[in-house]
């Protein structure tokens, strides 16, 4: 017996071995298991495969080497209706190449090396809905190109060259993606898609927005302008009474976000602040966003003091998740600098606790018939932060002086001191504060290192934090993580685990989320970069779809690249059944699956690459295919099944392939508004 092969899968050795009928026919290097569907996947062949059979609907075509398309690449194909060329080697398209496929709805010709889109690129395409251009080096496109798609909903430009755009007449678009290109200014007529719901403008170098670019676009819900040179929130994006999601993340240059710039937004749900300069959020955020479900504002220099207290506690009350809150930290003033935001009680801000005393009003009548003047108000009294705020009782009444002159007032503006310093009027009628031992400077803002210190005040105590993960390396690119202790010591009923990981040796840190079933006891993070530092955090799913629970993370770190000819197999265990592959029999296995209608559950943007490699799990590595194509509701939508995880608040982690893979996640092939 085969030490890496389990008992119960020589069982189905037999069945997986036999010959398929769906498989007749089938091009050399490709599967043909699933009906009027073929897989050629690193098939290594410079064209499109010629025997394919004329009632073949969906061909997925990618990372096969393929460098050139002619006239003849797609005859007698008059059926298909989805292409994947994505992840190949085509620098040109000839003119009219598609016009045989009359029936194709969606095309990805992803991550290839195209620098031209003629007038006669995608001639004859009149029933295309999908079409995936991102990843290329395309520099040019003539203003027509597009001209004949007239059912067009999803049209993806991002990372290329551009640095002009041509108007785009596409009246049902609903996602128009143009990140990362050197576009530095959209002009006023650019889109001419009133219906477009999603619009990415990530990375352009955009300084503004003109109003009469996004005057028109009614009905858009979901705008990135992420990672620009803008100084401040667009007056534009006023007038977008529909967002419900607003990317502003990483335009460094905003310094200050004042109520009125988001004012108008009442139906947003998710806002990304992060990466930008603010020092403090205004109260008035709070009221501003009544369906607000997700907030971002990690990495920003906040200045914790007074003004910025209410921020904790209304996170902590409200529904709004705070995303990144490890990274949503402190760097001002000293005492407050690296800590969590989130962890900060009120006296940690250096606001006053204040008690006011009241004085009764002498009951005497002035002589002269004048009105009863108000009973007076006692300045307040500004306590140290180890002292208790009680009510201060009732003063007797006093008689005003009768002679001299009135007494010189001894309050100072509110919050003038810091650190429970008290505040009173110097000489020249300038406030001075007297602080309490352990702090010094003008406002009392500066902590003394040593000294005697006040004995703080005894702090709530603290739920138990989970025991760490288990995490240990599985080869130079994946990290094996251990889930049975977590899942044990979890005091919520789990539903699912939210798993997020970030690579914090590399440039980019941005975290990936990953939805998993609740039955791993252990699961392995694959295509990570080699001899890399990664943070990874497991936090546990309730009933519903927040996350519930305390969060657990650890670090851990690739090992160096090792030469090999062999790709490391994948082990995942699921209670206590190991699944041990070796990748010859893998391929044939998750074939076997396919040709059953297996799920295939994918991170969001990314594909399940790669059949014949025998890899059973997601990283952020390129893979095979984007399989995007699912629009995002705005709303939470249905719970999808166990084996596709759960939903994320804005759309699902797991999605159905960008092709409609048939038998793939509940929702359908064909979503009737899809995009991501």
């Amino acid at each position: 017996m085969h030490p890496k092969i389990s008992p119960p899968l020589l069982l189905l050795l037999p069945l997986l071995l036999a010959p398929r009928p769906g498989a007749q026919g089938c091009p050399s290097g490709c599967q043909c298991n699933q009906p009027q569907t073929v897989f050629c996947t690193a098939r290594q062949a410079a064209t499109v495969p010629h025997d394919v059979l004329p009632d073949t609907a969906r061909l997925y075509v990618f990372e096969n080497g393929i460098t050139t398309l002619d006239s003849s690449s797609f005859a007698g194909l008059p059926g298909l209706q989805f292409l994947d060329l994505s992840q190949n080697q085509i620098a040109n398209l000839p003119g009219g190449v598609f016009q045989p496929l009359a029936n194709l709805s969606n095309l990805d010709l992803t991550a290839n090396w195209l620098r031209e889109i003629t007038n006669e690129t995608f001639r004859g395409l009149g029933r295309l809905e999908r079409l995936y251009l991102g990843k290329n080096r395309i520099r040019h496109i003539q203003p027509g190109a597009f001209d004949a798609l007239g059912r067009l909903l999803e049209l993806k430009l991002q990372d290329n060259e551009l640095r002009a755009l041509p108007p785009l007449r596409l009246p049902h678009l609903l996602l128009l993606d143009l990140s990362h290109n050197p576009l530095l200014a959209l002009e006023p007529g650019a889109l001419d898609t009133a219906n477009v719901e999603a619009l990415r403008l990530a990375g352009l170098g955009l300084r503004g927005l003109d109003e009469g670019l996004l005057g028109r676009l009614r009905n858009l819900h979901d705008l990135d302008v992420s990672d620009n040179q803008l100084e401040r929130v667009p007056p534009a994006i006023r007038g977008l009474r529909g967002l419900t999601r607003l990317w502003l993340a990483g335009n460094t240059r905003i310094a200050q976000l004042r109520p009125e710039d988001l004012a108008g937004l009442a139906a947003l749900q998710e806002l990304d602040l992060s990466n930008l300069s603010l020092k403090a959020l205004p109260h008035e955020l709070s009221g501003l966003f009544p369906r607000l479900r997700v907030l971002a504002a990690a990495r920003n220099p906040f200045n914790c003091v007074c003004p910025l207290s209410w921020f904790g506690p209304w996170v902590r009350d409200s529904h709004v998740a705070l995303a990144s809150p490890e990274e949503t930290r402190c760097h001002f003033p000293p005492k407050n600098a690296g800590r969590l935001l989130l962890d900060l009680d009120y006296a940690d801000f250096g606001c006053p606790a204040t008690t006011t005393t009241t004085a009764t009003a002498p009951t005497t009548r002035p002589v002269t018939g004048e009105p009863t003047p108000p009973p007076s108000t006692v300045a307040p009294t500004w306590l140290s932060p180890t002292e208790p705020a009680t009510e201060a009782p009732s003063l007797p009444p006093v008689a005003p002086p009768t002679v001299g002159p009135a007494p010189r007032p001894q309050d100072c503006p509110m919050s003038t001191c810091l650190n429970g310093g008290t505040c009173h009027l110097g000489a020249q009628h300038h406030p001075e504060c007297l602080c309490p031992e352990g702090f010094v400077g003008l406002y009392c803002e500066s902590l003394v290192r040593q000294g005697p210190r006040p004995s703080p005040a005894p702090a709530a105590p603290r739920p138990p934090q989970p025991l760490p993960l288990g995490i240990e390396p599985a080869s130079p690119t994946s990290l094996r993580v251990g889930l049975q202790r977590f899942l044990q010591d979890s005091a919520v009923q789990v539903r699912g685990l939210r798993l997020t990981y970030r690579n914090l040796s590399g440039p980019d840190k941005r975290p990936v989320t990953l939805r998993l079933p609740a039955s791993l006891a252990e699961y392995t993070v694959t295509q990570l970069r080699p001899n890399a530092t990664y943070s990874i955090c497991v936090r546990p799913l309730g009933a519903g779809r927040e996350p519930e629970g305390e969060e657990a993370c650890g670090e851990a770190r690739t090992p160096p690249a090792v030469r090999s000819n062999h790709a490391p197999v994948t082990q995942a265990r699921e209670g206590n059944l190991p699944l041990l592959i070796a990748p010859a029999l893998a391929a044939v296995l998750l074939a076997a699956l396919a040709a059953v209608g297996a799920a295939y559950c994918v991170r969001r943007g990314r594909a399940a690459a790669a059949a014949a490699q025998g890899k059973g799990q997601v990283g952020p590595g390129a893979g095979p295919l984007e399989l995007e194509g699912v629009k995002a509701p705005l709303e939470p939508g249905p719970k999808v099944t166990e084996g596709c995880g759960e939903a994320l608040p804005g759309g699902p982690e797991c999605e159905v392939p960008l092709m409609g893979y048939p038998g793939s996640c509940p929702q359908g092939p064909l979503p009737a508004k899809p995009y991501i």
